[in-house]
């Protein structure tokens, strides 16, 4: 628990404004043509994950910038032993879902043309509480 203390305190260092998000991450899938009819529960799902960030990000009045940092908090396998489960919080997610479907995720979602967009960084970490953490300087 310590680490994700001393992740939030440099991010504040760094940072001026912290804007979390309660959304379990979600990536972009590969879209077809026919996935406007077909509803395959991969789509769906992100549409969904969709309509909720942009619920959110109005309620938070956070629009992004051309300069977008990410933090995904990616939540553990139930699956995993409670051991497991210490010993991994707060380390590097280094499996799938891959990073940049996750930070395409939120750019499509948030923004009606993404390209202005000049600098974007994202990590991603295993939490107990998925979220997907923001920190601007603007």
């Amino acid at each position: 628990m310590e680490l994700l203390v001393t992740l939030k305190i440099m991010d504040l260092l760094l940072f001026n404004m912290r804007i979390d998000f309660n959304i379990k991450p979600c990536p972009k899938p590969r879209m077809t043509r026919a996935d406007a009819w077909k509803k395959r529960p991969i789509v769906l799902k992100y549409w969904a994950f969709s309509n909720e960030l942009n619920r959110q990000a109005k309620k938070l009045e956070y629009i992004p910038g051309d300069k977008i940092s990410l933090i995904f908090y990616i939540s553990m396998p139930h699956s995993w032993s409670k051991k497991k489960k210490d010993l991994m919080l707060g380390k590097p997610h280094k499996q799938r879902p891959d990073i940049d479907n996750l930070a395409k995720a939120f750019m499509d979602a948030l923004l009606p043309e993404d390209s202005h967009v000049f600098s974007l960084t994202a990590e991603k970490y295993w939490s107990n509480i998925p979220s997907i953490v923001v920190l601007t300087d603007e």
